[in-house]
Order: structure tokens, then sequence, then C-alpha cells
């Protein structure tokens, strides 16, 4: 009998790829050329605090710079969080969003660590604070969906995200949802060779049909929306009451047959779309 399997990004694909980099340096400008180039997409999690300043991006340009990308907050001052007091970390994050929203137009709600220094008093804070996730440090092999937004794990540093590529691409589709998710920051890339890493890296991983090109918050807010789809008993009726559409696919006999869509506020039936259903 056939069943709904929830293993689709958009589009139904099966693959993502995430490029997250921190703190507003100037070498970003080069590297969302390079993103630009290839149709990747990032997260680069910005100290407004910083902005200005010798070495960092201008505040007047970042709007432009990461059109097409996202920004999230990273703290005015990058301070050690659990070293702070309460209001300090509310100072930190809210007065960073608050600048960034100015400067961008929209609302911030992604955040990375500063160091990625973080305990229980911080993260249970982030929700009061419209932080819908925050990226860690933490390296998980597996290209897997995070178990907690408010931890998430890389998949690698940029140093070693060229080795990982083909271990990536050659994951077979019916594994379902694979995430790589590569962290850095870019003036990392402090001479040629490390520069050309990034651009094969990009020239490697660019321009696929199976991949999803996706901000941190775009994969935040599909997998949240995902999980919010009501599922009938039998598992033939499936309605999605969130914003974001969302993609399935049907299995039998432990194979998928097709993707299906779920439209934003819509319900699908299987009787009629699948055979014996």
């Amino acid at each position: 009998m056939a069943h709904v399997v929830f293993d689709c990004f958009p589009g139904g694909r099966r693959k993502a790829l995430h490029m997250s980099y921190d703190d507003g340096k100037v070498e970003d400008r080069r590297l969302v050329e390079i993103f630009n180039h290839h149709g990747i997409r990032g997260t680069f999690h910005l100290n407004s605090g910083h902005l200005d300043r010798d070495g960092y991006l201008c505040s007047d340009e970042i709007a432009a710079l990461f059109a097409g990308h996202e920004v999230g907050t990273h703290t005015v001052t990058h301070p050690c969080l659990t070293h702070l007091p309460a209001e300090g970390i509310i100072h930190e994050i809210l007065d960073d969003r608050r600048a960034l929203e100015r400067l961008l137009g929209y609302v911030v709600r992604g955040m990375s660590y500063p160091g990625g220094d973080v305990d229980e008093r911080v993260v249970a804070m982030l929700p009061h604070l419209g932080i819908a996730y925050s990226r860690s440090v933490e390296v998980r092999k597996p290209f897997t969906i995070p178990d907690d937004f408010y931890r998430w794990p890389m998949s690698c540093h940029h140093s070693q995200s060229l080795e990982r590529a083909d271990e990536f691409l050659q994951i077979p589709s019916q594994w379902g949802l694979q995430l790589f998710y590569v962290m850095g920051h870019s003036y990392e890339f402090d001479s040629a060779d490390k520069w050309k890493l990034i651009e094969d890296f990009c020239a490697k991983m660019g321009g696929r049909e199976e991949i999803w090109y996706a901000t941190n918050i775009e994969i935040a807010d599909y997998i949240h929306a995902m999980r919010a789809v009501q599922v009938s008993v039998d598992g033939d009726i499936l309605t999605n009451h969130t914003a974001i559409s969302i993609w399935c696919s049907v299995w039998e006999g432990g194979k998928p047959l097709r993707e299906l869509e779920i439209p934003v506020g819509g319900t699908v039936r299987l009787a009629g779309i699948i055979p014996n259903s």
C-alpha cells in the first residue's frame, strides 16, 4: 500500500547546500561574488558594532551586498554570551537585530554564537528574543537535519569542504533529506590557494538541479512547516496550514513512486492520485 514519507525539500529535491559565514569582514565581498557566480546562497552573521571599522564592511553596503542571501545576528560586540548577565545577553542580541533590521529592511531571525560559546541559559532565552535558530561550532559528520535548531551543527569547516563534496554528491536520493552545511570566516582565505579551494568547491557544487541552495532561515522554516503538516490516521489525507508549500514523496514496495506537493493552506488526498491508496 502506498504511504507518504516526508523526505523532500522544495521541488522534490532531497539534498540541500548551505554556507554560513561570520563577522562581516571585507573579504565577504569577494566571497559573495563567488557564491553569486555559481548560484550558491548563504547566511552571513554580522556584528553591527564592528561595521564601518577598518577591515569590516560598511553599514550602507550590506543590504545590496547580501541581496539574495540572509543576514543574521552575531551580537553587537562579539562577547562570550555565557559570561554575561541576562541583561547583557538581551542587549547584545536585540540591539544587533535592531541595527541590522534598520539597514536591511527585513526581520532578522537567525543567529550564530560568537566563538561558539553557548549554554542552556543562553539557548532558553533565544525564542523570547525573536531568534528562530542559532548555529553552533559542533561538527556532525552525517549530512542530517538538526534535531535542535538552537544548537545547529555544521557538516564541516570550509577547509574540509572540497574533500567532503564527493561524499555528499554520491549519497543515493533514497536516503532522504541530506543537508551539507559549511561554515567559516571569509578572512581565513588569506592566500591564493585558500581562495582557490572555495572557488573549486563552489564550481563543483553549484548549478545542480538535485540540490536546493538555501539560507539558514529558509531551511529552518521549511523543516518546521514540514513537521506541522497534519496527517490522517490512515495516512491518506495531508493538510498544510502553514505559509510554506511542502513536498513529500509517495512510497510503495520499498521505493518512491513520485514526489507530491502540499500547497499552502491546502489538503491533498491520496485517493485518486495514487492507485490502491
